[in-house]
């Protein structure tokens, strides 16, 4: 009896030392820099629309609780943040860069800092802008969405 027992413990014990050494952090990892892809395309995606001045593609990137902080403090949510790109008033966007990009990603949530730097024209005079971006994303139905943007002067 004592040596089933011995055998069945550590068997026991062997499956849950397995089980440690065989944690899914590779696993989460990879999914990490897979999320971390999808979040970079995702920024790529709304650096198109918003030079296009896209409705369709805007739509679909923002969020409907978008929170689109600028750097002056003027806030806007989905609708006003999308009628202002589309309308080009204030600003025809013709280039936007971005600079020293992070991303981190936890869970369904990325937050994205970088430095944002765009060319526009504004009643066809042309203008320049370098601001510092945070940018949240939230993963919905499978797809990253805008959920806030907070602009500051440099």
């Amino acid at each position: 009896m004592m040596k089933k027992l011995s055998i069945i413990f550590s068997l026991f014990a062997l499956s849950v030392l397995f089980n440690l050494c065989t944690t899914d952090k590779p696993v989460q990892a990879v999914d990490e820099a897979e999320q971390i892809r999808n979040v970079t395309a995702a920024v790529e995606d709304l650096k198109t629309a918003i030079i296009s001045a896209d409705r369709d593609l805007l739509e679909n990137i923002a969020s409907d609780k978008l929170v689109y902080g600028h750097s002056g403090g003027k806030v806007q949510n989905k609708t006003e943040f999308i009628e202002e790109i589309v309308s080009l008033i204030p600003n025809d966007y013709l280039t936007i860069d971005l600079a020293d990009q992070t991303i981190m990603v936890s869970g369904n949530t990325a937050v994205v800092r970088h430095i944002y730097s765009s060319d526009y024209l504004s009643d066809g005079v042309p203008g320049s802008l370098r601001i510092g971006n945070v940018l949240v994303w939230q993963l919905q139905d499978g797809k990253w969405k805008l959920l806030a943007r907070q602009a500051y002067r440099l």
